[in-house]
């Protein structure tokens, strides 16, 4: 268990004649009772102390103290894989990438921070106070005595836990000029706690949030990808709205505010309104992509708003939605693969409407895209935030459950070859005459080769 492990690591560190505590997100957790995800460790032991006292460890951080010291592989955990050096604060990236390892930084103070990422210079220390106090927030400020069974609060953290409270550690202004990020992080932890932020904070990131460009695009990304994916996403949407950050990161869904949609079909309100709804319906845990496809859905409604004679409609949305989200997702360094399932998710959110009205291999056809599960997931919320009527979503779930696999991927009755022999010319019209084929055998009206065949000589007669 990593955190029977972690407090191993600080009892040797304790044994050798140093100082060491847990740190951070995990004391947090701890004291409300959740699970955390990664464990910490800070000490006064220097980098290469740390490394003389553990048989294997990654010095992922020298510059910044940190060494990464990986579960002993005889309890499941192995070798870490090498990382970037972490930024301040990046615990629980770091652990998230490397469940099996504990991250152990020494105590500092940093000075400086020129590029608004980067402390210029770091000094050890052998005072934990100074240590926390260059920490981000209060609640991510605390020290864990496992020895003692004591928490150490030098910063008013375990006060604003109880009070459910985002306050930064110190002047709120210079801990946002040393790292923008940490204005989305306020507010992805008050999101995801329910907590409010500490009015001084929250009017320190209005004044910053327009120098939010200063962190790279995929930070920004990553600290988003987070507000989607741990709970209460609609929370954390409405907070960068507040905030004033929402149109520097997003400018797309900022402008989905104030535009109207058909009560008929959509009661609850404008489009911004039923992105917040959706987002909040977001299952746990949630894949990113899902996240990021139910976020940008409706992205193309603002361009597309019209107010027809009959109600207001938003003709093309979808096709103009899917290229505005391409370059939503160029722009914040999405890799290739998950730019593909985000793209598909909105092309294909509105074909729902149709599954009962779709030829049968049409529907095996849509049924067989890849990650369906959550193409089906972001259409039975998006109902579930707009008419409420989930009619398509039970027919295509009971469709789904009553069609074998063998049916939805049959094995291909013909080849290239098979047309070859068969004596047609290769070229384009192979790929006309196999999808036709393909079609007939999902409808079922074709069992065997010999069936095929006779179907090719009849309809494409060369």
């Amino acid at each position: 268990m990593l955190k029977d492990y972690a407090i191993s690591i600080v009892r040797k560190l304790r044994d050798s004649g140093h100082q060491a505590y847990l740190v951070g997100g995990c004391v947090r957790d701890l004291l409300l009772g959740r699970e955390p995800a990664d464990y910490d460790v800070t000490t006064d032991a220097k980098p290469d102390q740390v490394m003389r006292l553990f048989s294997e460890t990654y010095a992922v951080g020298a510059q910044f103290g940190v060494v990464l010291v990986p579960l002993p592989k005889k309890n499941g955990g192995g070798p870490a894989r090498p990382v970037s050096s972490p930024e301040p604060d990046a615990g629980r990236r770091v652990s998230t990438e490397h469940p099996g390892v504990v991250e152990v930084a020494t105590f500092r103070s940093d000075i400086g921070y020129s590029d608004g990422r980067h402390p210029d210079q770091v000094r050890y220390s052998r005072d934990p106070r100074e240590d926390v106090e260059r920490r981000d927030f209060t609640i991510n400020g605390l020290l864990f005595d496992p020895v003692k069974n004591e928490v150490l609060d030098f910063v008013g953290g375990r006060k604003d836990l109880d009070a459910g409270i985002i306050r930064t550690i110190g002047d709120p202004e210079r801990r946002f000029a040393e790292d923008k990020l940490r204005m989305l992080r306020a507010l992805r932890f008050a999101a995801r706690f329910g907590y409010s932020v500490e009015p001084v904070t929250f009017a320190a990131i209005e004044e910053f949030a327009h120098e939010i460009g200063q962190v790279s695009r995929e930070r920004v990304r990553d600290e988003l990808t987070k507000m989607l994916t741990e709970g209460r996403a609609g929370s954390a949407l409405l907070l960068l709205d507040q905030s004033g950050l929402l149109p520097e990161v997003l400018p797309e869904i900022s402008a989905l505010k104030g535009v109207e949609q058909p009560p008929q079909f959509h009661p609850e309100g404008d489009v911004f309104v039923h992105t917040l709804l959706l987002l909040e319906k977001l299952p746990q845990p949630c894949p990113r992509t899902l996240a990021w496809g139910a976020l940008l859905h409706d992205v193309g409604k603002p361009p597309t708003f019209r107010v027809a004679p009959d109600r207001i409609r938003f003709d093309g949305h979808v096709e103009v939605g899917v290229r505005m989200a391409q370059e939503i997702c160029h722009r914040l360094r999405f890799s290739n693969q998950d730019t593909e399932q985000i793209l598909a998710l909105i092309a294909n959110h509105m074909r729902f409407a149709q599954v009962d009205r779709m030829k049968e291999s049409t529907l095996k056809r849509f049924m067989r895209l890849p990650r369906f599960e959550e193409h089906l997931e972001l259409h039975r919320i998006d109902c579930q935030s707009s008419h409420g009527d989930l009619t398509s979503y039970h027919f295509t779930r009971e469709k789904l459950a009553a069609t074998p696999p063998e049916t939805m991927r049959p094995k291909p009755l013909l080849t290239g070859h098979d047309l070859i022999a068969t004596g047609y010319v290769p070229g384009p019209r192979f790929k006309e005459i196999l999808s036709a084929v393909e079609d007939s055998q999902l409808e079922g009206r074709l069992r065997n080769k010999d069936d095929a065949l006779e179907f090719v000589r009849r309809e494409f007669p060369q």
